[in-house]
């Protein structure tokens, strides 16, 4: 496979990001809107300094994606924290060091952007995602919680 380069993702990439979102059980599950909607989404994103929507592409192709949000706050002394969702890496790359590749270039962005701290929830029913941001060194450390609106 070609080198993975990651970068800022553009309008024309949403429908292969919508595609990874897609391709796992939980996925399969929760997207499938029009996609005017995802791109009304990606317009947003695009419009706001502080989220960015990172993708990591290879022989032309996206093959892996992520969004970054970095978030002022508070607490911790008034310091901005980084929130990381929807990460995803082709089903079939999977394995291959791309997702921590990935996860190493949102901490280096967040930091870029003066975040103090970075963190992402996962659903429970992912066991091997808990494994692998284990292995990059987060810790469970709160209980996430969430409601339909």
């Amino acid at each position: 496979m070609s080198e993975v380069r990651f970068r800022d993702a553009t309008r024309a990439d949403v429908p292969a990001i919508v595609a990874l979102l897609a391709d796992d059980p939980l996925g399969k599950g929760r997207e499938g809107a029009a996609m005017a909607d995802y791109l009304a989404a990606f317009a947003d994103i695009a419009a706001n300094p502080m989220h960015q929507l990172i993708v990591g592409e290879a022989g032309g192709q996206i093959i892996a994606c992520c969004q970054l949000t970095i978030l002022a706050g508070l607490s911790r002394g008034g310091g901005r924290r980084a929130l990381v969702e929807a990460v995803r890496v082709a089903a079939g790359l999977r394995s291959q060091g791309i997702g921590a590749r990935m996860m190493a270039e949102c901490e280096a962005r967040a930091r870029a952007a003066g975040a103090t701290i970075i963190q992402l929830t996962t659903d429970r029913s992912r066991t091997d995602a808990h494994r692998f941001y284990e292995r990059l060194g987060y810790r469970a450390s709160h209980l996430g919680m969430k409601k339909p609106l």
